[in-house]
């Protein structure tokens, strides 16, 4: 096993922070909790002593008791301390989200599109030109790779409806605004991988986008990277599944470089093999659900835009069997 995937991580919590964005979001989080806090404590610790303080006691001569109308040092104190609070909030909340734009990432950062579609994420690496010009290396879907200890920044777009992109412990969430660019930035110091969700409700398997991001040490994800910009491998012994792929539907929505590289309306399947899971994360990628996903789309993802093909068994086998060569 990958040694970055054995030390892969379920925890959503933004109290695990792995990357500087995520760390001044905790950060002001305690600071806030810790002022309000302490107000509450004096608030409440008030009166509770004024009622114990004033309770009624048996001796307590009958009547009303004496009234105090008014002090202006308490009127000026109680109406400039929560102004002082407020003002320090406003200040320490500018500074993080200062510390948090994009503007603050570093000059050499990996350059990442990521595009939300119903209901899956699409990932465009690029490589900047000495000239700052950018060039598309390849396009992956729904696991996100990024190296160690380097800064990636991310332009947000959508493909149909408004999405969010939430990795809790990397940055803060981020809508996806369909005819708006939206960005962010994180740089992660620990490898493995982090986990996060769309986080804006956009249809039936809302709570199915799911998304992985894996941090490699800088040779793993070198690697990787070299691996990805190569076309399909062709190979003989899926002859005939790779020619049933060609005659179906599916080069008209999905991309396999070497084949056929115009489809875009579903994710691009080059390096289908070299993923973990299927299904926006939801489902691990392995002959099984293969099969299953190929021989009826919605029995694993109701409402899914993947039409079935009614296929037969044999052409399942060998579809399934071309799919499973896309490494």
């Amino acid at each position: 096993m990958n040694s970055t995937l054995a030390t892969t991580s379920n925890s959503l919590s933004v109290f695990e922070a792995a990357s500087p964005p995520a760390a001044s979001i905790r950060d002001l989080f305690y600071l806030v909790i810790v002022i309000t806090g302490l107000i509450f404590l004096l608030s409440e610790g008030l009166i509770v002593y004024c009622i114990w303080r004033f309770r009624r006691r048996p001796e307590t001569t009958p009547g009303e008791p004496p009234q105090i109308y008014g002090s202006n040092p308490i009127e000026v104190a109680w109406t400039v301390a929560p102004a002082l609070v407020v003002f320090v909030l406003f200040l320490v909340t500018v500074r993080t989200v200062a510390a948090i734009r994009v503007s603050q990432q570093p000059a050499d950062a990996l350059q990442i599109t990521v595009i939300g579609h119903q209901w899956w994420w699409e990932y465009e690496y690029f490589e900047t030109a000495p000239s700052g010009e950018k060039r598309l290396l390849f396009r992956t879907a729904n696991e996100l790779h990024v190296p160690q200890n380097r800064a990636v920044a991310l332009e947000l777009k959508s493909a149909d409806v408004i999405h969010s992109f939430w990795v809790p412990r990397l940055a803060g969430k981020v809508d996806v605004i369909p005819g708006k660019t939206n960005q962010m930035w994180f740089q992660v110091w620990e490898p493995g991988v982090y986990h996060g969700q769309c986080a804006e409700y956009c249809g039936d398997q809302h709570a199915n986008m799911m998304l992985r991001v894996v941090v490699e040490p800088q040779a793993e994800f070198d690697a990787w990277l070299q691996g990805q910009q190569q076309p399909a491998k062709d190979e003989p012994a899926v002859l005939a599944g790779r020619q049933l792929f060609a005659s179906l539907a599916c080069v008209e929505c999905h991309t396999v470089r070497g084949i056929k590289d115009t489809g875009r309306f579903g994710p691009d399947l080059t390096h289908l093999m070299s993923r973990q899971t299927l299904l926006a994360t939801t489902t691990p990628n392995n002959r099984d659900s293969l099969h299953r996903w190929v021989r009826q789309p919605h029995d694993l993802k109701p409402g899914a835009k993947m039409p079935s093909f009614q296929l037969g068994e044999p052409q399942l086998r060998d579809l399934a069997a071309y799919l499973e060569s896309l490494r």
